[in-house]
């Protein structure tokens, strides 16, 4: 697939964002909104492929956001990019069953390695932004952490990059 055409995702895990898991808060449902509408503007740009890395928070947001636009848009296709086989196994029962559901209506999944090490999730990231032409991000603007780090590593590749400023949704 054309790297022009792919669309990849970083943004926050519930631990940094305001309303934690309460995904019925309304700056959370602002937000997936906005992701929506983000995914919605980069299909129109021309991307077909959106790797998602299907971390909790934003990286699902973001994976079930294309998933819902795939039902209007069938030709895209949503890659879900697992830093290793063991990524979800820690979660509460409730996110893994949503993790495995993207996982079976997904187009594709690209295991970056089998075992996890500490360096797994950067290996991740560094796939997502090596495979794509654009990026999306979810990022609160503090210079460290793995948002910070992909979005670093994106703007020195020269990725065209959209930016959600977590500021603006907790008013």
């Amino acid at each position: 697939m054309d790297k022009e055409k792919t669309c990849c995702f970083t943004g926050h895990r519930p631990d940094k964002l305001p309303w934690g898991f309460d995904e019925s808060d309304p700056r959370c449902v602002r937000l997936k909104r906005s992701i929506a509408q983000a995914v919605e503007d980069a299909c129109a740009a021309g991307c077909r492929r959106f790797i998602s890395g299907m971390a909790r928070g934003c990286d699902l947001y973001f994976a079930e956001a294309v998933l819902e636009l795939q039902r209007a848009e069938r030709e895209i296709a949503l890659e879900c990019a697992r830093p290793c086989e063991t990524q979800a196994d820690g979660w509460p029962e409730e996110e893994q069953a949503r993790y495995w559901s993207i996982l079976d209506r997904c187009s594709f999944e690209t295991m970056v390695q089998h075992n996890y090490d500490r360096f797994c999730m950067m290996r991740r990231n560094r796939y997502m932004v090596d495979h794509s032409g654009r990026i999306i991000a979810v990022y609160n603007g503090v210079p460290q952490g793995g948002t910070f780090q992909t979005l670093t590593y994106a703007l020195k590749k020269g990725l065209e990059t959209r930016i959600l400023d977590l500021e603006d949704f907790c008013q």
